[in-house]
């Protein structure tokens, strides 16, 4: 477990290179920053190879972590592309990746071993058997995921040696991290690729609701940083990429106020309010307190209060150049020799060689003038800690080779500062894209909401109902002749020892096949002795991916969601692959229910729509503490199942139909037939940005 102490890294988000000046300077002991591919804040400025090497010796001068996010999904043919991406920051002196693919993430660890890897909020990591597996494939940090409460976040951070970051400011995605796919299905641009759009800002309506019932406030816990030191919180991270640079100042300072004083000051916190909220603050998911309280939007009175008064003010506190650096001088200055001027910061020792000194016809250089000049290091990261100077009688030396001097020794320092240490990198062997080609067709699973399974979909291969169906009702549709699997929820938020516990029971009544579509879920079903079926949760987008997650125990899995069949058709690994063929596709699954900025959870029984502002209606579904949005219309490929003649089976994800409506749809699949009404393709003859 990660020891707890009273320290805590303030990690600040940098878009730009001012961005990283102002979170230096008001305090970060790291930032975080993207390149210009491969970010999942694709719209911030980001970084070209120049500035991201400009902006990580900044850090470094000032003893400042610099991290580089790659967290976005990647594709087969993009891999090289994004392998060279990482391999140039790695060179620039890069301390850690930020990675969401499973696949570049095992690539980097291999040809890159002198990097820390951290695994993205993208992976949906939230359970402590999450944690241990990451820390057990190479990953020295978690970043949590936003939804977690105080207690949830011990949980982790005692069960494994993984340091852990949580977010601590910044703005709430209404959906888990890298379990949303609203942009991507209504809009074609994908948050797990960096191109979210931001619909969920949009008006959607639930019954009572304000009308934006997906916007939640901006995250605030920069108050409790001295807890979370405590709970052994390695790093309290600020969201904030995409925003202006005294956002990012402001936000830094209030957490250096909080560490350093234990609380964060009231003032400063008004001010940051001032410069970015969503109709105020919320601290809900911390305290386990879910409701209409975390809702919020950017409000005119939210913008206006940006004034430039305001922005002026907190740029004027990060303009100056912070010196961190001691540095001691000793200047020689001898008879028939060059002036030397010797420079020590830490252990590291430069010496700058000036003008030979002449015979002072007047005033000699005293030590006191020599001291003064030799002081002068405003505009750099340098304060002198002392000067010691030896200097000849009689002798003098101009002013401006002192000055010279002075910068030149500075400036080897800060090379010698910033130089990377050597770090070895290991040439990756890329697989051959190919096409490939199965010979059996027509292998279906099917995925149910109870044990009410009509007898035709005996003939499937295997059928998954919810974990925690009742025992009994599983063992009976074992003796009934079906092929049962249990499918554990997408998210399970402080529910770990429930689902092993019921993990267990299962396999005890005859069960041997459990369906994950999280990593941690992974985890607990392999310690329970299961055959494990990954789930498109997993977001395996290319083979690398596929054959990691072969790695972790599991023998088949469904492909991402947002894959296109001919990305599919080139993926292949160790395990076999398939395809999400039929349903209402899940665009978000939210730990806070939209219908709790509404009517209220106690009538809807476990199901209510939400309906957007052109009146389409999704259908909300809940279960083990989360709600999942559905899409509007069904995805329905019961008439193109041979342009995906690369997976090994289809998967049906029924909801709301009826046992009939199962049975036909069943049909019209073993039938090819065209179908009927509204459906929709999915992503997968469009693809996404």
């Amino acid at each position: 477990m990660t020891t707890m102490n009273n320290s805590i890294e303030i990690l600040a988000p940098c878009g730009s290179l001012e961005s990283v000046a102002a979170a230096v300077r008001q305090g970060a002991d790291a930032v975080y920053i993207g390149s210009l591919r491969f970010s999942a804040r694709a719209y911030a400025k980001n970084f070209d190879g120049g500035d991201l090497k400009k902006a990580i010796d900044y850090c470094h001068l000032h003893g400042v972590k610099a991290h580089v996010t790659l967290n976005t999904l990647v594709s087969d043919e993009e891999m090289p592309i994004a392998v060279q991406t990482a391999k140039e920051a790695y060179f620039a002196g890069a301390d850690a990746f930020i990675v969401q693919d499973w696949g570049l993430a095992e690539i980097i660890k291999a040809a890159m071993p002198d990097i820390d890897l951290h695994a993205s909020t993208q992976m949906s990591v939230h359970t402590p058997h999450g944690a241990k597996i990451l820390y057990e494939n190479g990953f020295d940090r978690v970043v949590l995921s936003r939804e977690m409460s105080r207690d949830e976040i011990a949980e982790v951070v005692n069960s494994c040696e993984i340091e852990t970051e949580v977010f601590v400011h910044g703005a709430l995605c209404m959906c888990v991290s890298g379990q949303c796919y609203l942009s991507a299905m209504i809009g074609g641009r994908s948050g797990n690729r960096g191109r979210c759009a931001q619909p969920c800002r949009l008006p959607f309506r639930v019954r009572g609701g304000t009308g934006y019932d997906l916007s939640l406030k901006d995250n605030c816990i920069l108050n409790e940083l001295s807890e979370l030191a405590k709970i052994g919180v390695t790093s309290a991270k600020i969201e904030g990429r995409m925003k202006r640079p005294e956002y990012t100042a402001m936000a830094t300072a209030v957490a250096r106020h909080s560490i350093d004083n234990g609380k964060a000051d009231k003032a400063e916190t008004d001010r940051l309010r001032a410069v970015f909220s969503r109709s105020g603050f919320t601290s809900g998911y911390y305290y386990g307190k879910t409701g209409r309280n975390m809702f919020g939007t950017r409000s005119k009175d939210d913008v206006v209060s940006a004034t430039e008064s305001v922005l002026a003010d907190i740029r004027a506190e990060y303009k100056d150049e912070v010196r961190t650096n001691a540095v001691s001088f000793t200047l020689d200055v001898h008879k028939d020799s060059p002036a030397l001027l010797t420079a020590r910061c830490a252990d590291i020792t430069v010496k700058s060689e000036g003008a030979t000194p002449e015979p002072a016809g007047n005033v000699p250089l005293s030590a006191e003038r020599a001291e003064t000049q030799l002081a002068k290091t405003g505009g750099t990261s340098f304060y002198a800690e002392s000067i010691e100077v030896n200097i000849d009688d009689g002798l003098t030396l101009p002013i401006s080779s002192l000055n010279a001097m002075r910068r030149d020794a500075l400036a080897k320092l800060e090379k010698a500062i910033t130089a990377v240490p050597e770090r070895r990198y290991i040439e990756p062997v890329y697989k051959t894209s190919s096409a490939v080609h199965r010979a059996e067709t027509g292998r279906y699973r099917a995925h149910f909401r109870s044990c009410d399974i009509p007898d035709a979909f005996r003939e499937c291969e295997l059928i998954y109902v919810p974990l925690f169906s009742k025992t009994e009702e599983i063992v009976k549709l074992l003796r009934r002749g079906f092929n049962v699997g249990a499918e554990i929820p997408r998210v399970f938020f402080g529910l770990e020892n429930k689902v092993q516990k019921k993990l267990d029971e299962l396999k005890n009544a005859g069960m041997t096949d459990v369906y994950c579509n999280n990593i941690g879920a992974v985890s607990l079903a392999k310690e329970s002795g299961m055959t494990i079926h990954g789930g498109f949760g997993l977001n395996v987008f290319n083979s690398y991916s596929l054959d990691f997650i072969g790695k972790t125990g599991v023998t088949d899995t469904e492909l991402s969601i947002e894959l296109t069949a001919g990305m599919i058709d080139r993926i292949y690994g160790n395990i076999g692959t398939g395809i999400v063929g039929y349903g209402y596709l899940p665009l978000m699954i939210t730990r806070n229910c939209p219908n709790k900025n509404g009517h209220g959870c106690k009538a809807c029984h476990g199901k209510s729509t939400i309906t957007d502002r052109k009146g389409n209606e999704f259908t909300l579904m809940c279960g083990s503490g989360c709600t999942e949005m559905l899409n509007c219309t069904p995805l329905v490929l019961s008439d193109k199942q041979e342009s995906f003649t690369g997976v090994d089976f289809m998967s049906f994800h029924f909801t709301f139909e009826t046992n009939e409506q199962c049975t036909e749809i069943l049909n019209n699949y073993i039938n090819k037939s065209r179908p009927q009404g509204q459906y929709t393709r999915g992503l997968y003859f469009r693809g996404v940005e």
